[in-house]
């Protein structure tokens, strides 16, 4: 049986760690449950460079950046900011810069490293290398069951803890709840590729594209299966819970493209020619098709406003999610069952969720690291304000 001041944290991910260094400090005895290596997850963050936050430091314009949870960040955001984040690594050893675009990585540029810092910090918490099969609710606190290895028959394993933080990832089953009275909202693909029915040359990045239907402009990038990329993993993450398919209109290049006077000035040069200081010569090729290889003075008017409509008004039609692809879910333990002070599951005290298993998921940029180590913050801050 547990003491009074243990807690068992499930997932040993970003928010569990750094929840778990939250409640080492104050001097809680802390369990950490993951069958799979501690912080796995966060070395690809980043490309590898470990994106911690993003450099907006108003609570409010700092939760505009989720499509799901705004409103419930807004205490949490109040109470550890971005702000906080970096003083909560610099205390780690991390020290931060910021990028032009607002992004802030480790001096170090390595996310092994940040993951290195933290386990160091959190080296006398317990770590029990075991799958968490279920949480039930148990007089004075919860039993966690477990299983040693879940890919073969492994040993079945059963703990008591008065209190229980969740901090499984958005890719974990919520199935170990299943038996708690608390409502789960359908995970769906977010910050993901999305296949479309029109392939461009494989490889090609556009700067700056304007999206017609959400009036955002980012950089997008064309694989094999559609687009990809920053302006695209927005797209999906704000359209998360949209039916497929759907369509979708860019502005290739938002600049004004004088296609006349360009036609007028080299009449004896192909359109892909001239088009190609807009765009790269392979998109132009495969956009226009036959037309790209037409001379500047055999194009007439109607011509003239075909290609220039193919440039600002690039349509396409998304059939679904590359799958494999996401970094992010939409989706997982509906807010209206937690405190946003607490963390506290509403029905149950001393049950607490944090990070991705949340109904929570942020743009590109570092926000869902922030959702992470907040979430974290608030979770401690409650347990320990219920002792």
């Amino acid at each position: 049986m547990g003491q009074e001041y243990d807690a068992a944290i499930i997932g040993a991910g970003a928010s569990g760690c750094i929840c778990a260094y939250f409640l080492l400090k104050a001097g809680y005895n802390v369990t950490l449950f993951d069958f799979a290596s501690p912080l796995r997850t966060l070395l690809p963050t980043g490309g590898g460079r470990c994106n911690l936050a993003h450099a907006e430091y108003d609570f409010r314009e700092l939760a505009k950046n989720y499509p799901r949870g705004e409103k419930f960040l807004y205490s949490v955001f109040s109470r550890f900011s971005t702000a906080d984040t970096i003083s909560l690594f610099e205390e780690m050893g991390v020290k931060t810069y910021t990028q032009e675009n607002g992004r802030i990585f480790p001096e170090s540029n390595s996310a092994k490293e940040v993951r290195e810092k933290i386990l160091e910090k959190i080296k006398k918490a317990e770590f029990i290398r075991e799958k968490v099969t279920e949480v039930e609710l148990a007089e004075g606190g919860f039993k966690i069951k477990t299983i040693s290895n879940p890919h073969h028959k492994g040993r079945e394993a059963q703990y008591f803890f008065p209190k229980v933080v969740v901090a499984i990832g958005g890719h974990s089953s919520l199935d170990i709840i299943k038996n708690l009275d608390i409502k789960i909202i359908s995970p769906k693909p977010s910050l993901v590729g999305l296949n479309t029915d029109i392939k461009m040359p494989s490889g090609i990045v556009l700067k700056n594209v304007y999206s017609k239907d959400l009036n955002i402009k980012d950089d997008i990038l064309f694989p094999h299966f559609g687009i990809s990329g920053p302006l695209a993993y927005t797209i999906s993450s704000i359209k998360a819970r949209e039916n497929f398919p759907y369509k979708l209109t860019f502005d290739l290049y938002p600049g004004e493209i004088k296609l006349q006077n360009l036609l007028n000035i080299c009449p004896h040069k192909d359109v892909k020619n001239i088009l190609s200081s807009f765009l790269p010569l392979n998109f132009i090729k495969a956009l226009l098709g036959e037309t790209s290889d037409i001379k500047a003075h055999k194009i007439d008017g109607k011509t003239r406003e075909l290609i220039l409509n193919k440039i600002h008004n690039f349509e396409v039609t998304v059939s679904g999610a590359n799958k494999g692809e996401e970094t992010v879910t939409a989706g997982g333990v509906d807010l209206d069952e937690i405190n946003p002070v607490t963390m506290q599951a509403k029905k149950y005290p001393n049950l607490y969720f944090t990070g991705e298993c949340l109904n929570i998921d942020g743009f590109c940029g570092g926000f869902n690291l922030q959702n992470a180590w907040s979430t974290a913050f608030a979770a401690s801050e409650g347990i320990l304000s219920h002792k």
